[in-house]
Formats: C-alpha cells, sequence, structure tokens
C-alpha cells in the first residue's frame, strides 16, 4: 500500500504550469513538524521535514489560486519516485507525494478553523466559498433543542 497523509505548512507559493495537453500541474512543498520525543517535550529542538508535492488538473488550479506561502494544508496521496538527467550530465532522482485530496486548513499564520477541502476528482466544487443553500440543517431552524435526556449515549 501506498498511502501519504501530511499536514504541513507551505513554505514557498506554489508554482503553476500547464503541460502541452492543456493540463495544469502545481507543485509545492510543505513542512510537516516531525513529532517530539519526550525529552523534547520543551519545544526548542522542534523538527521539521520538506516534503515535495504535486497536484494535476482542476485540483492544482484550485491550490495555486488560493494558497500561498505560510498557509496551512493537509494533503492525502502517494508517494511517486521518478529521475531525470540534468543539465549538468548528472542522474537526479526525486520522491514527490502526488496529491490526490487536499485541504485548506484556516488562514496563514492563524487558528482558524475554516477549511476546504478537494478531491482530484472532476466533479469537485472549486469555490471554497460555502453557500447557505448548501446547509443540510437548514430546514430545522433554530427551535431544535436537545437535553441530556434525549442524547444516546
Amino acid at each position: 500500500m501506498n498511502r501519504v497523509e501530511l499536514v504541513g505548512r507551505l513554505t514557498r507559493d506554489p508554482e503553476a504550469r500547464t503541460s502541452a495537453g492543456g493540463m495544469t500541474i502545481t507543485r509545492f512543498t510543505i513542512a510537516v513538524d516531525r513529532p517530539q520525543r519526550q525529552d523534547q517535550a520543551n519545544g526548542q529542538n522542534s523538527q521539521a521535514d520538506f516534503i515535495s508535492c504535486v497536484s494535476f488538473g482542476r485540483q492544482a488550479e484550485t491550490i495555486a489560486k488560493y494558497m500561498a506561502k505560510g498557509r496551512q494544508m493537509a494533503v492525502e496521496g502517494r508517494i511517486q519516485t521518478g529521475s531525470y538527467d540534468g543539465q549538468d550530465g548528472q542522474r537526479h532522482y526525486t520522491t514527490d507525494v502526488v496529491v490526490e485530496r487536499a485541504e485548506f486548513i484556516g488562514g496563514r499564520g492563524d487558528s482558524s478553523q475554516s477549511s476546504y477541502s478537494m478531491d482530484s476528482t472532476p466533479s469537485v466544487e472549486e469555490n471554497p466559498t460555502t453557500s447557505v443553500d448548501n446547509d443540510p440543517f437548514k430546514d430545522f431552524g433554530d427551535e431544535v433543542s436537545l437535553s441530556d435526556d434525549d442524547l444516546p449515549f
């Protein structure tokens, strides 16, 4: 199984390019904090890994449009390795996370709880604003109230 789930902050603005076939390809790097050991609990020696990610299609367009350096996001995907011959004649090896799902978390450097989720499927809504008309609870109104006796646990 090749599955990756990461939460981190963008280290720079995403770079979007268009392939010869017209598909958008967006590359970005996220800094993911490593779990701290017991002896590092004071936070002075925290470390991060810098993970290269790549996204394709409509999802790539959305990431390039709405994300920027410092913004926090969650990504799900798979690891893909590759290689290419550089201009210097050397063989270079790459490791990227191919993003299948991305979620915007909060705002730049704040603790806001707002988020926007997107999959790499073509039916994804690209506008991160939520319409009141899409609220599944709007028909219940304000008259619903629960007491502790109404809860099943």
